[in-house]
């Protein structure tokens, strides 16, 4: 299968998806450009949330101990992978067109998914190593990749949520080179403590990890994860997608999974 012809440049995608750089507000720009991530609550109402639920544990149940081999399985958590061909109810993630605007306010270039996962800490688990999605970028470099955490359940102090530290995608190299332990807390590190629906968009050369989850419930999210377009994709969305779910998208949608 092959891009549509009508579409040719991300930014005609972003046009057909009705997206435009007024989308985000001055003060998201500012929060994505010195922070390194922004927060958007509210981006997914009540029955939007108990689809994306209902699906997950629908997923679960029927992988079993092949759910998310088809990117990263990870002891400690739960994960799912390939979600653009599991579920219509997910093409609405990555097309989505505040997070889209994110996407190329960080990425400034041509980009394309690069996978849509989900992942959730078990009771007991899911402290992550603070780490940037890439290898170690240098000052003169631009941005990579950009992720997205979507909150399917709250995300609390005590159940495992996503800690960042402000200002570190600007550094080149990896947390070790600044004498840090990168399984220890981070003095800077503020944790993404939101309401389900809400939407964390983090430039991910960013220093950022899971925390232990310490209730009895797991934390779910999905990650819709975002990539120049000359890089190779975390899953090549290409050799992987259906046929029921290439006819069902948009030429644009198309052009996002680069299929």
């Amino acid at each position: 299968m092959h891009q549509n012809a009508d579409i040719h440049k991300i930014e005609e995608a972003l046009s057909a998806l009705g997206i435009s750089d007024d989308l985000l507000t001055a003060e998201e720009k500012k929060s994505l450009d010195d922070r390194g991530f922004v927060l958007f609550t509210g981006m997914l109402n009540t029955d939007e949330l108990e689809t994306f639920r209902a699906k997950y544990e629908e997923l679960m149940d029927k992988e079993g101990m092949n759910a998310g081999k088809e990117v990263h399985q990870e002891e400690g958590t739960r994960r799912l992978s390939d979600l653009v061909n599991k579920g219509e109810c997910f093409d609405r993630v990555y097309t989505h067109p505040k997070l889209l605007a994110s996407i190329y306010h960080v990425l400034q270039r041509e980009f394309m998914l690069s996978s849509l996962n989900a992942r959730d800490a078990i009771p007991g688990a899911g402290l992550q190593v603070l780490h940037a999605d890439w290898g170690a970028r240098q000052e003169h470099e631009p941005f990579h990749v950009c992720n997205s955490i979507w909150l399917i359940d709250d995300f609390t102090p005590e159940n495992g949520a996503t800690r960042v530290v402000p200002g570190t995608h600007k550094l080149p190299g990896y947390p070790r080179d600044y004498g840090i332990d990168p399984l220890a807390p981070h003095p800077q590190e503020e944790l993404i403590v939101a309401p389900a629906g809400s939407v964390g968009v983090f430039n991910s050369h960013l220093w950022h990890g899971g925390t232990l989850n310490q209730t009895a419930k797991t934390r779910r999210a999905l990650h819709a994860y975002f990539t120049a377009r000359e890089h190779k994709q975390q899953l090549d969305q290409a050799a992987y997608i259906r046929k029921r779910t290439y006819d069902r998208i948009s030429p644009a949608a198309r052009y996002i999974l680069n299929v």
